[in-house]
């Protein structure tokens, strides 16, 4: 079977399964099988896949027909132009997020001690030293897992940063920090059933908001000054129609928040400075 009749049968077989952008994927799905890079296949259309590549394929398009997320199946997801490694039981770094991150490297000032909460893959304050190789980042999560990621993605693009796993700010009690990143679960627990497949895949307890989706927020604004520098800036990203709910949380010793935009230009994440 050539490629080009691969992608034929595989963009049908996704298309029957109603997954979005079914062409797309099943180019991205031999891209990355094959180790090419974007618009790598379009020269080698006429070519045979050998057997064993051919059922490779086809086992990454029947977990993608099942809605499997991409991230995982490829193993990687792009944030803040660098490759992230992707996997099973952490949070998918999502191009919503790049704003706040973008955000927390223009705010932070030089030598800022900054601490990534519920990090997840690491994707934000990873993106942040990157960007800002004089920030002195932490990350945490209560998840191992996502700690064990965090370190690997660290180790992969070279970028210095310790991780601590534990509830919330328990793993950094007694520390100050002039910069928060938080992307935290935001999703009302009775929304879950009704998202896109895709995030079913993604691990609960990355999700679950609570009730109203704020439970997380509350927890932020009673607890995080107490972990701020004075002057200290928190940045927490929201989900849709949140924000201002959000916000309503913080009270003395924060500044009125501001609500920031993502790339899309919706409102996703609020900048919250500790006025003392």
């Amino acid at each position: 079977m050539t490629v080009r009749e691969a992608l034929r049968e595989a963009e049908g077989r996704l298309t029957r399964a109603d997954v979005p952008g079914a062409a797309l994927d099943a180019a991205l799905l031999l891209e990355g099988l094959l180790g090419l890079p974007r618009l790598g296949l379009f020269a080698r259309q006429g070519e045979a896949l050998d057997a064993e590549t051919l059922s490779a394929y086809r086992k990454w398009v029947s977990r993608r027909a099942l809605r499997e997320p991409l991230q995982y199946i490829l193993g990687e997801a792009a944030f803040m132009g660098r490759v992230f490694v992707c996997r099973p039981g952490v949070l998918i770094p999502r191009s919503d997020s790049e704003a706040m991150c973008a955000r927390a490297a223009g705010v932070a000032a030089r030598g800022a001690r900054v601490l990534d909460l519920c990090c997840g893959t690491g994707c934000l304050g990873l993106g942040l030293k990157l960007e800002r190789p004089d920030a002195r980042v932490t990350l945490s999560d209560i998840s191992p897992a996502a700690c064990a990621l965090a370190r690997e993605n660290a180790r992969r693009l070279d970028a210095e940063a310790e991780v601590v796993q534990g509830d919330f700010f328990a793993p950094v009690a007694g520390r100050v920090f002039d910069l928060i990143l938080c992307n935290p679960p935001y999703i009302p627990v009775d929304a879950l059933p009704g998202l896109q497949p895709e995030v079913g895949f993604e691990p609960p307890q990355a999700l679950d908001g609570g009730a109203d989706g704020l439970s997380f927020y509350r927890r932020l604004a009673a607890e995080a000054a107490a972990f701020l520098s004075p002057g200290g800036v928190l940045l927490a990203e929201t989900g849709d129609g949140q924000a201002e709910d959000a916000a309503q949380l913080f009270g003395s010793p924060f500044s009125p928040p501001a609500v920031r935009p993502d790339l899309s230009g919706n409102p996703r994440f609020l900048e919250i400075r500790r006025a003392d």
